[in-house]
């Protein structure tokens, strides 16, 4: 049963890594490459790393293997970012299918600053609070 287990893990991972491979390989811009090799990257390595643990079997490891699973969980969500706000920050073109910016108006190039929506600005500014307006502590007031 553990080899059929191991089988599975080993292909599934090696497939999704496969996968993030040719999405690098195939997609036209770098904000499509980027989440191809973020999401199945990722998950072709935590199986590959669960695949590890439970073929090996020792408990050094599979903390080992623990640790890089969660090291791959807590890394690629922020070079994913990091990466796409690069790739926005120096004008990368993007492929002419993405027809929507929700950036566009709102962030000064040159000072690297988003400004919020002005909707959202005019909200933040009232005084007043409605009943189903979020509070900054438990108390139900700013601090």
């Amino acid at each position: 049963m553990t080899q059929l287990v191991l089988i599975v893990l080993v292909l599934a991972g090696s497939g999704f890594a496969l996968i993030a491979a040719i999405g690098i390989w195939r997609l036209p811009d770098a904000l499509m490459r980027m989440h191809a090799s973020s999401k199945s990257g990722t998950l072709g390595g935590g199986l590959l790393f669960f695949a590890v643990a439970i073929g090996v079997g020792e408990f050094d490891v599979v903390v080992r293997a623990l640790a890089g699973v969660a090291f791959l969980l807590f890394t690629t969500p922020i070079a994913s970012h990091l990466i796409a706000r690069a790739t926005y920050l120096l004008g990368v073109p993007r492929d002419p299918s993405q027809v929507r910016d929700d950036l566009e108006g709102r962030y000064d190039l040159n000072a690297r600053v988003c400004q919020a929506p002005a909707d959202v600005v005019a909200g933040a500014s009232s005084p007043v609070r409605g009943a189903d307006s979020p509070s900054t502590g438990t108390g139900g007031g700013a601090a």
